[in-house]
């Protein structure tokens, strides 16, 4: 299936590149989230019109992302948990909880853009966490979890 991308999507391509992609991806990913359209002639003179707007929005889009992770720079967030004495959580702390502290801290964050690459945090401790807020900009946070009194 041919494809042409709208976005940048990472590990496939840039704005107005011309990809072939598996059916399935295509159907179920790209198009329905509006990242590509199909290569036909009529989308591929659309795309064309388009074009302007579209690196626009795209150039944008990275700016917006560097602000934020300008504000993320030197940032050290902490968090309190229930622990028990050798330091092991009781439950987590996930990809939402720690969205929702950057979200009051003033820094809006959605759940989509966190990070863990080890899965959700179970200790208490500092734990390096990545936010990837653009497909360019991708930075790493970290996060300090203290057992509650």
């Amino acid at each position: 299936m041919e494809v042409i991308l709208l976005q940048k999507v990472a590990n496939l391509g840039n704005i107005g590149d011309k990809v072939k992609v598996k059916p399935g991806y295509g159907r179920n990913f790209l198009l329905p989230s509006g990242r590509a359209a199909l290569a036909t002639a009529t989308n591929l003179k659309k795309f064309e019109e388009r074009r302007s707007e579209l690196e626009k929005l795209a150039a944008d889009s990275l700016s917006s992302a560097q602000s934020r992770a300008k504000q993320l720079e030197g940032f050290r967030l902490t968090l309190q948990a229930k622990a028990g004495t050798e330091g092991k959580l009781f439950g987590s702390v996930g990809t939402s909880d720690i969205a929702e502290a950057l979200t009051k801290g003033g820094i809006a964050i959605e759940r989509a853009e966190v990070r863990l690459p080890g899965g959700p945090i179970r200790v208490i401790g500092e734990h390096h966490v990545k936010l990837h807020l653009h497909t360019d900009v991708e930075i790493d946070l970290p996060v300090v979890i203290t057992a509650e009194d």
